[in-house]
């Protein structure tokens, strides 16, 4: 038998990244530049060598813990605590988080250096390590909670990081209103499971499962199960940017590009896509609600991507790539292919992460220049940032023996084999997905990269003398692509080391539950494995790797052999551009009919409640009639002393009239 994991290990995990941000940034001044990132980084790294620890005992010895820490207060039968729930799932998470943001911070030094508020950034993604750690470490929902609404906060203040720019708040306030819409819902699902299971711990939610799958919402017919899962994932769509509750995160980009990777790669967008593994018991009692999340999934994963085929902002291609990516996972877990959502969740950790520190890197060698257009040729400029963009747009696109393929193939695969409603479709939204996702990415590839150099009659931005206009690229620090080299490795090997335990083992047998008699995705993916190496000699002869490869073939054809044809594709299509460039109008909805809906509804309830009701009536209507009782009663007072007399002598009389009516009453009667 396994030995149980130590609590005080385990709290270390996300107090060593608190204890970095309290002292960056309450004693920033104090401890310096320096002192503020040795802090941080050395809080973190204490973070992934105990996960890494934590996930060596789970994997090999079998290792799990499921125990309250801490019991902050009880109600009724109703406790609220904080305690922690390690098994396979959440180990994965632990390591996957803390190691992607170790990269982020050492990539940091060099990104930041110059920027004034260096030790208030290291702050800040300190705290999103800790905030994101207590969320996939919890056991109960309040837990869960308080991390969920914790990686919101610091989403938003580091994606308005540079607050002087009017861009920067537009796009955290945006972030923090979308991401409240989804957190209404989950909200929700949580009050919905209290008010009818009674509870806040996993387990004990888990094992009333079947109870709550047998009641229905009172005064509707509607299925109280199905309810809480579509609410719970409605939290999943504001964090995860589903449609349509994805416009947020496009916009994020006006943060520092460390922040693009830690909020894309590994943390916050990936939140609700482990929420929905981990509540794997409750989506399986519902087939509707699988269905509503297959089909979100799929819209998200195939439009988002057709956005990323004319983004000129290096970062945004890469954002909606991200948005792309996530869709796949939401079918994933659609399909109640759960594993395999959270394994593409891995591997997407990594190889996102790369492209967008190596994203960064690029505008670093252009002196901070992000338009793809001025670019070009910088392979023998920048090598290292070329090398390690080319190993990750070759995971991103699932070609074979990449980290990528061996999740992105094993979506497809298990949507494929998916009996739901609405798998028809996401089938179709996947396969497509794979090609536009080959043409964006390697249009960014070729357009950076390869062919002439566009940079040299264009100033740098900042550039303030005729010397800087003729600055030429340059490779980043060592502290810059130390990062890009480390993240690179998993991004080619962790999908053939891992594919084996993590989906057809016993890795999530007790993290996971799936009903193999409804939802046979995984039987089939299982029945059709036979090994990691002969999966990827298989996919070269399947539709999804030809299509891929035709996706690059195009970006090849049209961004480098024939440049000039984009242009007039462009021309002819004006009004499919003109879609795409404006996003789908979704901005232009939310500000014109929900913003404006939403205005026009408060300004009438300030002028109908604030102004005619409580203005008008409560407070003024009540010293209005304060007034006109005043100005009666000033009738009575004349200032003649005989008017005084008579008043009082009437008062007497009325008075002594009063008491004696009984007696006389009674004597009327006799």
């Amino acid at each position: 038998m396994a030995s149980p994991l130590s609590a005080t290990l385990l709290l270390f995990i996300p107090l060593a990244p608190l204890a970095g941000a309290l002292i960056a940034g309450l004693f920033g001044k104090a401890v310096g530049r320096s002192g503020a990132h040795t802090v941080a980084i050395l809080g973190v790294g204490i973070a992934f060598v105990l996960s890494s620890i934590v996930l060596w005992d789970v994997a090999i010895n079998g290792a799990r813990f499921n125990a309250t820490i801490y019991e902050w207060m009880q109600v009724g039968d109703l406790k609220m605590e904080i305690g922690f729930l390690i098994d396979g799932l959440s180990a994965m998470m632990m390591c996957v988080v803390s190691f992607v943001s170790l990269m982020v911070h050492i990539y940091t030094v060099g990104y930041m250096k110059d920027d004034p508020g260096y030790q208030r950034f290291f702050a800040y993604i300190s705290l999103f390590t800790f905030s994101m750690l207590m969320l996939v470490m919890s056991n109960n929902f309040l837990q869960l909670f308080f991390g969920w609404e914790a990686v919101g906060l610091m989403s938003y203040l580091l994606i308005g990081f540079w607050y002087t720019r009017p861009t920067a708040i537009f796009a955290n306030m945006k972030a923090f209103i979308v991401n409240r819409v989804g957190d209404f819902g989950f909200l929700l699902g949580i009050a919905l499971i209290v008010a009818y299971g009674g509870t806040l711990n996993y387990t004990e939610a888990f094992a009333k499962g079947p109870e709550l799958a047998g009641l229905t919402l009172p005064g509707f017919d509607w299925v109280l199960i199905t309810v809480i899962c579509v609410c719970l994932f409605i939290g999943a769509m504001g964090k995860s940017a589903q449609f349509p509750l994805h416009v947020w995160l496009p916009d994020s980009m006006e943060g520092p590009t460390p922040i693009s990777a830690l909020i894309h790669a590994a943390t916050m967008v990936t939140a609700g896509i482990f929420m929905v593994a981990r509540m794997s018991p409750l989506f399986e009692l519902s087939d509707a609600a699988l269905s509503f999340v297959l089909v979100i999934g799929a819209i998200t994963a195939l439009f988002m991507g057709f956005l990323g085929v004319i983004q000129n902002d290096i970062k945004r291609v890469v954002a909606y790539s991200t948005l792309s990516q996530l869709g796949y996972m939401t079918v994933a877990l659609g399909a109640s292919a759960y594993s395999v959502a959270v394994f593409h969740l891995m591997t997407h950790a990594f190889f996102k992460a790369l492209l967008f520190l190596a994203a960064g890197s690029v505008i670093i060698g252009m002196h901070h220049d992000q338009d793809i257009r001025n670019m070009g040729g910088l392979r023998k400029y920048m090598p290292i940032t070329w090398v390690t963009s080319l190993l990750g747009s070759l995971a991103l696109i699932g070609t074979p023996f990449f980290a990528g393929f061996y999740s992105k193939d094993s979506i497809i695969e298990a949507v494929h084999a998916s009996t739901l409603w609405g798998a028809g479709f996401a089938y179709f939204a996947v396969v497509a997905g794979v090609f536009v996702t080959a043409l964006y990415s390697f249009r960014m590839y070729f357009l950076v990269f390869h062919g002439p150099e566009r940079f040299h009659h264009k100033p740098f931005p900042g550039a303030h003398d005729q010397h800087q206009e003729h600055h030429t690229p340059h490779e980043s620090p060592r502290v810059v692509t130390l990062p890009l080299v480390l993240l690179a490795i998993p991004s080619v090997a962790i999908g053939y080391l891992t594919i084996g335990p993590m989906l057809h083992g016993d890795f999530f047998a007790d993290a996971i539950f799936v009903d193999a008699t409804s939802h046979r995705a995984m039987q089939a993916l299982a029945g059709a494995f036979h090994g990691a190496a002969a999966m990827a000699v298989h996919a070269l002869s399947t539709l999804p790797f030809l299509l891929a490869l035709a996706g690059v073939a195009l970006a090849y054809f049209l961004y480098l052999a024939r440049p000039q044809i984009p242009s007039a594709i462009k021309e002819r299509f004006e009004f499919i551009y003109r879609v795409l460039d404006n996003k789908y109008y979704f901005d232009w909805f939310n500000e014109n009919v929900l913003a404006a809906g939403a205005r026009l509804v408060g300004r009438g309830l300030w002028r109908g409640g604030d102004v005619g009701v409580i203005d008008g009536v409560l407070i003024d209507g009540s010293a209005r009639g304060v007034g006109a009782l005043a100005g009666l009663v000033r009738l009575a007072q004349t200032g003649y002393l005989y008017w005084y007399a008579l008043v009082m002598i009437l008062g007497v009389v009325g008075l002594m009239t009063w008491q004696l009516w009984p007696f006389l009453s009674g004597q009327l009667v006799r």
